[in-house]
């Protein structure tokens, strides 16, 4: 899907020019390169405070995960672990910082964002197992964090979106923590790429090319085979149902556009209750890079609109819980 620059949304064109002549595709060598930094930035904001906390893995290694939450804390209120986008291959916890403040001046929440391994450094299942790792301790110290713990929510952009989705489909299928909400953005979830936006797709920001690049990294030996599990590529489940409620949205000239609208009818299908917006002449991850743009003030008004309604009508007891009351 050829994308010509009178295509894309006026307010984001510019922009887009600028990271096309400075980064036309995310190769091999540019993601390894790229994905050796992890920067940990300071958090300066009046109204959200940052802190980290490393968390052990099953192996007995360290999880570093950062926590946002208000300078104004109430109790009881969502929590959300969200994941950072990047390809698989690149990013880090601290990246989040606008949508978190976003997410917590909706709700007030508390947001997790595990420093998840990334594809350079382990290809799958490092990643997804950091984030499982990450949901269960969010459960197990609900009440440390002043969450509710029927109000466990997951979200995340582009590889996060994947991760988000493939978390979903297996709590589900392992029963051991209950998601109230997810939230998956322009998520990254068919590595065959065979759908009309997927293919040969020249948008800025990120292409087919920078696409297959990082499916490679990210599934390892996997790249290519018949086998590739739903909880790396989620686009490959069958059974959709029992999910969790669901907001999503994508830019319509983005790879993304046809296996996220595939998703949202797959859930539809199941009858999950799905919020779903799709935004004429958009990129990539259009409402970070110009969140100031009008439609994407657009795209964060539905989305951080949809999180308040599931915070008053969406809630998942815990197994444990329930048997505890029992």
């Amino acid at each position: 899907m050829k994308i010509t620059f009178d295509r894309i949304d006026k307010d984001l064109r510019t922009r887009g020019r600028i990271f096309k002549i400075l980064n036309k595709t995310f190769t091999d060598q540019r993601l390894r390169l790229f994905g050796q930094f992890k920067l940990r930035l300071p958090i300066h904001d009046s109204t959200v405070a940052f802190s980290e906390k490393w968390i052990p893995r099953k192996d007995g290694s360290k999880l570093r995960i950062g926590i946002f939450r208000s300078k104004n804390p109430r109790e009881n209120i969502p929590g959300v672990l969200w994941l950072h986008g990047g390809g698989y291959a690149l990013g880090f916890p601290e990246q989040i910082k606008n949508r978190a403040k976003q997410l917590i001046d909706a709700s007030n929440c508390v947001v997790i964002a595990p420093d998840y391994r990334l594809s350079v450094e382990a290809p799958y299942p490092a990643a997804f197992e950091d984030s499982y790792t990450a949901l269960l301790w969010m459960k197990d110290h609900a009440e440390e964090l002043g969450i509710r713990d029927d109000q466990l929510m997951v979200g995340g952009d582009s590889a996060g979106g994947g991760l988000t989705a493939a978390l979903s489909l297996y709590a589900r299928d392992k029963g051991e923590v209950a998601i109230a909400f997810q939230m998956p953005l322009y998520p990254m979830l068919d590595d065959r790429m065979r759908s009309e936006s997927a293919r040969d797709n020249d948008a800025p920001i990120w292409n087919s090319q920078s696409n297959f690049n990082a499916w490679k990294l990210y599934l390892g030996e996997l790249f290519g085979s018949q086998n590739v599990p739903p909880y790396a590529a989620p686009a490959r489940a069958e059974d959709y149902r029992n999910l969790p409620p669901t907001v999503a949205f994508v830019g319509a000239l983005e790879p993304f556009r046809d296996e996220t609208i595939q998703y949202v009818e797959n859930l539809r299908k199941a009858d999950v209750p799905v919020y779903f917006d799709l935004y004429q002449g958009c990129y990539h991850a259009f409402d970070q890079v110009c969140p100031k743009a009008e439609v994407s003030q657009k795209a964060i008004k539905f989305l951080t609109s949809s999180f308040i309604y599931a915070v008053g009508h969406y809630f998942a007891e815990q197994i444990t819980a329930a048997f505890n009351k029992s």
